[in-house]
């Protein structure tokens, strides 16, 4: 019998559009990997993109989209300020290239469906990065819901409470601006909770929230500070707080109660850190873990905060670049994505308008229908 020789795949060639803080998760997360390789960056200030190239060893650094994907990519990754997402979206899918972008998708609901839709209609795939699900706690209590031990989850809430300077806020033009961030707290940092919220208790039918800016007036225009309850279509409800405004930050906690009355709750403190299960209730046993270890350093800095994050970045680009080989679905898609970005625009439409925002649950087969919940960001508050 002849064995021909095994021919190695080809790696995936990738390009990297921004080149700002988060990037270099990405640019991390792709250098661990056999698979693929960054062969392109790409950044408004042509300086920067050449800057890094230099320091990450990259053949190539430009100033456009359109010369980036000239170079023959396979995955584009989008780290670029939260409105630009769609632009760099829509003109990777026209290129035939799949698309590996940083959360939120976009700043509105119409924005991001042009964006699934423009990659359903040119085949390529969408992932959107929400690098939590990758912990192994979080994975553990989505594990606690399939194996029955909570059962169906009937009560949940998520506590948000970090601590950011206005130096954080400053640091970039786009930060703290309806029209170029979107949003404040619930856009940029509880939004990843928001995910793993309804990750584990499903669609929601009706939010009722309440926004302000406590702290960071002088600095910001968008909310530091947020409270909603949510109904899900399950019949679930669960409270949410959100804040940058404390100090010191004691971090986030995610809270269920199932239908089997068993409870379990899933931390990360110090921010940046990995989840932790510090609680979990069954029958007659309580198992609880400090949430606030005494020796650990409540404020973390940006840098640290993505820094720690890195190993779940990589968990999740691993797990986008597989399925591109595997011609399978991400973990993580761009429909997904759009689960929490419309939880949290609908506390935005309800802070607005002081009533409850109801809604069809999981837009999966096409677009929201009017009036179902705001589309974009309110330009006051």
């Amino acid at each position: 019998m002849n064995h021909q020789p095994s021919v190695p795949q080809r790696r995936l060639r990738v390009g990297i559009v921004g080149c700002g803080m988060i990037s270099r998760n990405h640019l991390e997360a792709f250098a661990a990997l056999d698979a693929a390789e960054v062969v392109g960056v790409c950044d408004v200030d042509l300086g920067r993109a050449q800057a890094t190239a230099s320091a990450w060893d990259i053949p190539n650094a430009v100033d456009s989209v359109a010369a980036l994907l000239a170079l023959g990519l396979d995955i584009v990754s989008v780290c670029t300020p939260h409105p630009t997402h769609e632009a760099v979206v829509l003109e990777a899918a026209r290129a035939g290239v799949n698309v590996l972008c940083e959360k939120p998708i976009a700043v509105d609901l119409a924005s991001a469906e042009r964006m699934v839709a423009a990659c359903d209609a040119a085949g390529v795939k969408l992932g959107v990065l929400f690098q939590r699900r990758f912990w192994p706690a979080a994975q553990r209590v989505r594990s606690l819901i399939d194996d029955g031990t909570l059962g169906t989850p009937v009560i949940g809430h998520v506590s948000v409470l970090l601590h950011r300077e206005p130096s954080y806020y400053s640091a970039d033009a786009w930060r703290g601006t309806w029209q170029n961030d979107g949003g404040g707290v619930l856009m940029t940092q509880a939004i990843h909770y928001i995910d793993l919220l309804q990750w584990y208790m499903g669609g929601v039918s009706e939010v009722y929230g309440a926004i302000n800016t406590f702290k960071h007036g002088e600095h910001i225009e968008v909310e530091d500070s947020a409270t909603a309850v949510l109904k899900f279509t399950s019949g679930a409800i669960a409270t949410l707080s959100a804040s940058t405004a404390a100090n010191p930050s004691v971090g986030v906690q995610i809270r269920l109660t199932g239908s089997t009355g068993a409870t379990a709750e899933l931390s990360e403190f110090p921010e940046g850190t990995d989840g932790r299960v510090t609680l979990m209730a069954s029958g007659q046993t309580v198992e609880s873990t400090p949430v606030h270890p005494p020796e650990a350093e409540a404020n973390v800095d940006l840098t640290s905060i993505n820094g720690q994050l890195v190993p779940h970045h990589t968990s999740q680009i691993r797990d986008f670049v597989e399925a591109q080989s595997a011609g399978t679905e991400p973990a993580i898609t761009g429909r997904d994505a759009n689960n929490a970005l419309r939880i949290l625009l609908a506390v935005y439409e309800s802070a607005r308008t002081g009533t409850p925002v109801r809604f069809a649950p999981f837009p999966s087969d096409g677009p929201t229908a009017p009036g179902d919940v705001a589309a974009s960001a309110p330009s006051s508050v």
